[in-house]
């Protein structure tokens, strides 16, 4: 939603278990072992999309931070998302106590994170991106030349694919998108927004429905 969201911002890092507060170093080359070619593929790059979506290095991921199925108790119903800021998880609640486990990014700052039940009331493609107008206060050189907006495209800090928070029928202005900077999954590095690998969000895009739930915990 915001290109905040998609840059560090200045400040006392606030620490949170299992995030990271700032972008890992590279990792070394034998620091992780090969990944298998089931995630490979999961993280391939795409062309069957209007732009190009580029292939993810899993090893320059952390490992916990990869799409996969998990056991998970909660008492939400199934097809609800559940995103844990503390531990940088976004849950897709599946039956019989199992969930689609997917690595985000999200607000470095507490004061500027959203959390609560929401609905996803609006779903876009290569969504148009617009600074909000706190935004632009906070940071006039960076966000003023931009304030009319982007339009969707590589360079679009939403990347491919936007599910939009409402609450009471309003925009939270909060969002579940893609990123343009795969390394910073698994850290405190936006203002609020929930931000995933491209190849996870189009996932999550096309299993959940407009009209479903969102639960956001507080960090």
């Amino acid at each position: 939603m915001t290109l905040t969201r998609r840059f560090l911002l200045s400040g006392t890092p606030l620490f949170l278990a299992g995030c990271i507060t700032h972008p890992a170093p590279p990792p070394v080359a034998d620091r992780r072992p090969p990944a298998d070619p089931g995630t490979l593929a999961t993280y391939a790059a795409l062309d069957t999309e209007p732009f190009p979506v580029p292939a993810v290095d899993p090893s320059e991921i952390d490992p916990r931070f990869l799409r996969r199925e998990v056991a998970y108790a909660t008492p939400e119903p199934p097809g609800t998302i559940v995103v844990d800021p503390a531990s940088c998880f976004a849950y897709l609640v599946r039956e019989g106590g199992r969930a689609i486990r997917y690595g985000v990014g999200v607000g470095k700052d507490e004061a500027f994170n959203f959390h609560g039940e929401a609905i996803i009331a609006r779903k876009a493609e290569w969504p148009r991106w617009r600074p909000t107008p706190a935004m632009i206060r906070r940071e006039p050189e960076r966000y003023g030349p931009v304030a009319g907006g982007l339009p969707g495209g590589p360079g679009n800090p939403l990347g491919p694919r936007a599910l939009y928070l409402y609450r009471d029928g309003q925009d939270t202005l909060y969002r579940l998108h893609g990123t343009t900077e795969p390394g910073t999954i698994g850290t405190m590095v936006s203002s609020g927004c929930v931000r995933l690998l491209n190849q996870d969000i189009i996932d999550l895009y096309r299993r959940v429905p407009t009209g479903s739930r969102a639960v956001v915990l507080p960090a």
